[in-house]
């Protein structure tokens, strides 16, 4: 089989896989109270890229753990990452009405319902995470806290709401999205490997500096089509960052050097994978995918 065939029946049996999870594991609609729970399952199911999921499969992959086994990581992952769309599509912070190809939840729900999914979401990712095969559940907790809140993603959406309009050099820009974007991929990638054997130190640095290229990549690359994308194509805003004059890798580098960029992340993520040997292959092929989508 094509590696290319192999890659996108994987990647798609995975995100079959993580929507299943996660659809038998949130309330169902019809469970008192009836628009919140149809809230929730409106933001996180049907749609997306599933990359966070996906990532905790590959890294899952890479420590011999069985794909049963990284379920529940791979459904809290995606679970905190739509309760953080919710937010940032908010009128208080990003305020957009286009995510995934259909209203943002608080354009179909009302802001107070949105709010609320979104807490409620990124409760539930705890409450998937808890119940996982993660060798050391308490560490696992520590690492999905560490990315979601005023170190991660929580920190870098307040940078960057304190950023408007202002020039950031690209120290400041790359701090911002290692924090909003990068640290739920790292974490992605760091439960998914826990539920499998243990690494050794120089193992455990590798795949973080693996899940840290990727992230920033994934940025760089959003960056990117936010410029060339259209709204049909990206299932949400383009052109965005323009108006909101915001700094990017493209405002700071411009096009071509931002593909630079892109690049040179790509090459990074796969030379820390060489010493893995055939295990990191989904790593490889995702971070060939990322660097390469389209939307």
């Amino acid at each position: 089989m094509h590696p290319d065939v192999a890659w996108g029946l994987w990647s798609k049996e995975r995100a079959r896989r993580v929507e299943s999870v996660i659809d038998n594991l949130l309330p169902p609609s019809a469970e008192h109270p009836q628009r919140l729970h149809e809230a929730m399952r409106y933001a996180v199911l049907g749609g997306g890229k599933r990359v966070r999921a996906l990532l905790a499969y590959a890294a899952g992959e890479l420590t011999d753990a069985d794909a049963r086994a990284v379920d529940r990581a791979a459904a809290a992952v995606e679970l905190m990452h739509a309760y953080s769309l919710i937010h940032d599509d908010l009128p208080c912070m990003d305020d957009d009405v286009l995510r995934r190809g259909k209203p943002t939840c608080h354009v179909a729900f009302g802001e107070a319902t949105a709010l609320l999914a979104g807490d409620a979401l990124q409760s539930f990712a705890f409450e998937a995470l808890a119940g996982g095969a993660l060798r050391d559940p308490r560490q696992a907790a520590s690492v999905l806290a560490h990315a979601a809140g005023s170190r991660g993603m929580a920190g870098g959406q307040a940078i960057d709401l304190g950023c408007a309009d202002k020039t950031l050099d690209l120290s400041e820009l790359e701090r911002m999205h290692r924090l909003k974007t990068g640290a739920l991929i790292r974490a992605a990638v760091r439960l998914g490997a826990d539920c499998g054997q243990a690494m050794d130190a120089d193992g455990n640095d590798a795949l973080l500096r693996y899940a840290s290229a990727v992230g920033l990549a994934f940025q760089v690359v959003d960056d990117v089509l936010d410029v060339e994308g259209t709204a049909q194509s990206l299932g949400k805003t383009a052109g965005k960052d323009a108006v909101q004059r915001k700094s990017t890798y493209v405002t700071l580098l411009g096009l071509a050097a931002a593909r630079e960029r892109i690049e040179t992340l790509h090459v990074a993520a796969r030379t820390t994978l060489t010493g893995f040997g055939t295990g990191a292959r989904r790593l490889l092929e995702l971070a060939d995918w990322i660097v390469a989508r389209t939307h």
